[in-house]
């Protein structure tokens, strides 16, 4: 696994990493800060990932640029805040500006090496591909379908540009697990790892994670990432349990 280093470094290349593995259908860069729309997608997608400079006129005008972005296109501001990465200061000047604080969530991280070994013992097979397949798109749609709408989902993956490989457990005939993991320099992020309700405590999920990470060490990747909201228990303990440690603890704040 890469050495951690510089870890506000880390935390900023892996989040703009995962801006470009769900893309946005719109990113307007300023002074750093990333302003993305996208309509009708699960709504972080479209969230701002504020990278740029710290400092109080520098936050503000930040803020103050990327309130009229969203004003412009009928919107409200969505601000993805890192302490381990963002400007400092911003997370107070939303709250003084009414922004409410919602949605925390982990980034970890993984060797690839120890996600495959835990694939465990299942009746399941893995099916692996480079493009969604229709089932793999239905399986998805019927775990996750109210974080957006499925034609705009379906044109988010269209806009992944970067190597990328989706996989399906199956049990029988019938896909019960998806996941998706795409490469960007020397990392591969983990996205949409969904099981039906029916399947779940099965392996599926550990599954689809070791098929993930066989296909991410085979293209040169030695490490994995993934982001988890905090209050989702079950997620927690199965990224655990495959190797995953939280690097950081990263919220949203949204204009009222």
């Amino acid at each position: 696994m890469q050495t951690v280093g510089n870890r506000s470094e880390l935390v900023r290349g892996l989040q703009e990493r995962a801006a470009r593995a769900q893309p946005a259908e719109q990113v307007e860069r300023i002074d750093g800060w990333w302003l993305r729309r996208a309509p009708g997608s699960a709504w972080w997608v479209g969230s701002v990932l504020p990278h740029g400079a710290s400092g109080p006129d520098a936050v503000l005008r930040g803020v103050l640029q990327a309130e009229q972005f969203y004003a412009g296109h009928g919107g409200v501001a969505r601000f993805q805040i890192s302490p381990a990465a963002g400007p400092e200061g911003l997370d107070a000047v939303l709250a003084a500006r009414g922004y409410r604080r919602h949605s925390a969530v982990s980034l970890q991280v993984a060797p690839v090496a120890r996600v495959r070994e835990h694939a465990g013992a299942t009746p399941l097979r893995v099916r692996r591909a480079d493009r969604p397949t229709r089932a793999w798109r239905m399986a998805r749609q019927a775990v996750t379908g109210a974080a957006g709408d499925a034609r705009a989902e379906g044109e988010l993956l269209d806009r992944v540009a970067l190597p990328s490989a989706y996989a399906c457990a199956v049990l029988g005939d019938e896909v019960v697990a998806v996941g998706r993991a795409v490469l960007d320099t020397g990392w591969a992020g983990v996205f949409d790892l969904a099981t039906l309700p029916r399947a779940r405590g099965r392996g599926a999920a550990r599954q689809v994670l070791a098929a993930l990470a066989g296909w991410a060490g085979a293209h040169g990747a030695d490490a994995m990432y993934l982001q988890v909201e905090r209050d989702n228990v079950p997620a927690l303990r199965l990224y655990e349990r495959a190797g995953f440690r939280e690097l950081c603890e990263y919220h949203y704040r949204t204009a009222e």
